[in-house]
């Protein structure tokens, strides 16, 4: 059975997440750049570009979501009281759009880690290879975070989604 808390609990965390991915792709951000212009080595300058791109991949998919989910708690706990149906009519669709991305977010993340692996292995000995051994190990790496991260933010959607499905905005409609 859904309740307000139910909703409070899932946008708190989701704006949790959102913060955690945005301070990631920052710090990402950060050692791409330290990587490549400081410390000037082939295997951290091939680690650079996967870490730049998954870092600003990272930051603004944590700014969207952190910006967005105090308005969407609001909403959804004024709507639960307010207008029930609307928790049926669009936060249940939403959710359910929401969910399945997380199914093409997690195949993608998973094609990554075995392409990004395969690059490691591949070039992890022999002369020239470090750059792409860094690039490897470094989106591998970045693959991995977003993965498991993903898996714990599919998880809580799934959960809330289910809630949200035998929602009955009638409170009578459950009884008959």
């Amino acid at each position: 059975m859904l309740v307000k808390t139910d909703i409070e609990r899932y946008f708190m965390a989701e704006k949790s997440e959102g913060l955690f991915f945005l301070m990631m792709g920052m710090a990402a951000i950060g050692l791409a750049i330290i990587f490549y212009f400081v410390l000037k080595t082939y295997f951290l300058r091939g680690a650079a570009l996967p870490l730049v791109v998954a870092g600003l991949i990272q930051t603004m998919a944590g700014f969207s979501v952190y910006s967005n989910s105090d308005s969407q708690r609001i909403s959804n706990v004024y709507a639960y009281d307010m207008d029930p149906s609307k928790l049926r009519q669009e936060e249940l669709p939403r959710m359910q759009s929401v969910n399945r991305r997380f199914v093409l977010y997690r195949w993608t993340e998973i094609f990554l880690f075995l392409t990004a692996a395969g690059v490691a292995l591949y070039s992890k000995s022999g002369p020239g290879r470090a750059y792409w051994l860094g690039w490897g190990l470094a989106l591998a790496f970045e693959a991995a975070v977003m993965l498991a991260a993903g898996r714990y933010a599919e998880k809580r959607s799934r959960e809330y989604t289910q809630k949200l499905e035998k929602f009955s905005p009638d409170p009578f409609r459950s009884i008959i």
